[in-house]
Parts: C-alpha cells; structure tokens; sequence
C-alpha cells in the first residue's frame, strides 16, 4: 500500500526542511513552512501542496489560519486530527512568544517599527479600535492604552482620553493607532481632522504627537497601514 508523500519524498527543489537548512527558515514561503509543520501528505498529494491547499482554503492569510479551531481545520480534505493539532499548536506556542516578548522594551523609530508593533495588535479585530502608545524620551513604548472600541465616529475621540495617561505616566511622546476593519487604510475626513486637533492639543500639553497609524491588510503592491506622517498629513 502506498505511504503518504512526506516533505522528504517531494523533488529536491521542492523540500521546504532541506531549504530551510541552507537557506535559513526567512527564505521559505507560508505555505513551505506549514509543510514542516504538519510533515505529510495525502496517498496522491505532496505535503507542499496540501500546505498550498490548506493557506487557500484560510484565504491565503495566515491571520485567518491562526484563528481556526481543531473542529475548522478537519473539514480541509487531507488534515487529519493529528495535522490539525500540530498547526493549532504551532499558533498557540507563536502565542504565547508574543506575550513573552510583550515584556521587553519596544523602540519606535519610525513608521515600519511602529507598524511592526501595531499590525499583530490591530490587523484582526473586527471592530475598529483607538489607541495611544506611550512613549519614554528614547521612544520606548511606556504603555499601550486602548482609548475606545467600535467607535463610528472619530469626533468622539476626546483630547482628555487620549492625554489623560500621558500626564499620568509622565510621557512627553504619543504615537496614536486604529484600525480599518474593512482592511482599506486610507485615512478618512474625520480621521484627518480629529489627528490635526489632537496634535494641538498635545502641544498645548508639552505632548508630541510623533505619528498616527492606520492599520488595514495586506494587499499586493500596497502597504497594509498608512503613517499619517510619512505621508505628510500632519
């Protein structure tokens, strides 16, 4: 009887462990690594196609993948119960290193590490959140305030929310962030708006406001947040 077609079985310029070994794990696509992981295939399908067929399925978007349950990932054809476990505990374990790693010092120094921080924070929720880092005089993130959720409209975003820990923590530097559920972030009217307003209110405090994040998802040839400061809209 035939045995299901392992990583080890595929063409040579087709396995992802021995890619991995001389190219270094950066150099592997999504769907080359979920190979390693979940190691075999099917009796007629390579585990690199299943892997291909599995990120598909999730809508190429490992977000979508992360969030599915033991129960979701058995109805894929060729995962069985112990596939589906080894993904969900490949996720759980990427997890747990996220709040690990919530206890070392974060510096922004620009867009793309504010938007390293903010995107696994604010890319998967469904509703819109507002928030505002803290930062120390180095731009260390101090602490991250969520200051409203599934809010509308952003004229509602008040002055004293935003600063009032600020002043509390003693931080002389802010960096505000939200999300755009429906994964366009182009900054709106009202988001304009309410950023030029709170930028003076945080010079009238001794506040800066270094950048406002928007944060969406990812679609081919854009970027999945816009800074409001690389774009010279404040």
């Amino acid at each position: 009887m035939k045995q299901n077609l392992t990583v080890k079985d595929t063409a040579t310029a087709d396995r992802p462990r021995e890619r991995l070994i001389e190219s270094g794990s950066d150099a592997l696509s999504n769907s080359e690594l979920l190979a390693i992981i979940i190691r075999s295939g099917s009796r007629n399908e390579p585990v690199t196609i299943l892997s291909k067929r599995l990120l598909k399925y999730f809508d190429n978007n490992l977000l979508n993948l992360a969030r599915a349950t033991h129960a979701e990932l058995l109805k894929l054809k060729g995962i069985g119960p112990a596939k589906a476990a080894e993904i969900v505990a490949a996720f759980t374990l990427a997890k747990r290193l996220k709040k690990a790693s919530g206890n070392e010092k974060i510096k922004i120094s620009g867009p793309e590490s504010a938007a390293e921080y903010l995107i696994p924070k604010l890319q998967s929720q469904t509703q819109e959140e507002f928030h505002v880092i803290l930062l120390d005089t180095k731009n260390c993130v101090i602490k991250d305030i969520l200051v409203t959720k599934g809010l509308l409209d952003r004229s509602h975003v008040h002055a004293r929310e935003v600063f009032r820990s600020a002043i509390h923590h003693n931080s002389h530097k802010v960096l505000l962030a939200h999300n755009h559920p429906s994964g366009d972030p182009t900054p709106s009217g009202d988001d304009l708006n309410s950023t030029k307003k709170l930028v003076q209110s945080g010079e009238l405090l001794g506040i800066e406001v270094i950048d406002h994040l928007i944060v969406g998802q990812s679609h081919p040839g854009q970027k999945p947040y816009t800074s409001l400061k690389e774009q010279g809209l404040m």
